[in-house]
């Protein structure tokens, strides 16, 4: 049975279409002192990476944590990343440019992010991206965070074409493992985890950046 041509394109955000690692570790840190809690472990950002907040605050704090204080941790910690961020978090390089070509070579697109919808949105018009993804799944809008694949067989249901004919761009391994268990090809960008690490989780292939990255190469099975 031949496989359908690769015929959408699927973006996560942080770390894909925005450089922003930075302020969230910031935000984790500073979300630490005024909780008084420790982060013990250097590394502890990892535990975060293409998690919904809320399920990345256990890990965080190494604990289990009742549903209403991972609920009231996660928004304050969001609340902080934007007193950071906002006004201050640059796109990818070439990732702008990137989407406003499939964008005008009609190239269905689609945001599938564990960021909460007004977050989203706010990451989106700082980097100059408002409007740029007709179909977008946030947080709340799915029941299992990544790695499970529920976020993108969401998104490829709204675009109304197969998972198999999706393109996901990640930089997260859970990122990478879920779109992999979708059944969806997967550009892997190294902006938060190396190349083996993401071609081990499931990537198709692996980039720094959306330089020389041109739909017409990815799209050929």
């Amino acid at each position: 049975m031949t496989a359908p041509s690769r015929q959408a394109a699927v973006f996560d955000m942080d770390g894909v279409l925005v450089n922003n690692a930075r302020f969230h570790r910031e935000a984790w840190r500073r979300l630490a002192r005024e909780e008084g809690f420790a982060l013990t472990d250097p590394e502890f950002w990892r535990q975060a990476i293409g998690r919904p907040v809320e399920e990345a605050v256990p890990r965080i704090l190494g604990r289990p944590v009742p549903p209403a204080e991972a609920a009231r941790l996660a928004a304050r910690k969001t609340a902080l990343y934007h007193e950071l961020a906002d006004g201050h978090a640059a796109p990818v390089p070439g990732v702008v440019e990137f989407v406003r070509a499939l964008a005008a070579r009609g190239v269905p697109r689609a945001l599938a992010t564990s960021a909460v919808a007004d977050s989203a949105a706010r990451i989106l018009e700082g980097v100059g991206l408002a409007g740029a993804f007709p179909v977008q799944v946030t947080a709340g809008q799915v029941r299992h965070g990544k790695p499970d694949p529920e976020v993108y067989l969401t998104v490829a249901a709204r675009l109304g074409v197969p998972a198999a004919a999706c393109i996901v761009f990640e930089d997260a391994v859970v990122g990478v493992e879920a779109a992999h268990r979708a059944g969806m090809a997967v550009v892997g960008l190294t902006t938060a985890h190396g190349g083996v690490e993401l071609r081990d989780a499931g990537a198709t292939w692996t980039a720094p950046d959306f330089t020389g990255l041109t739909w017409a190469a990815l799209k050929s099975p």
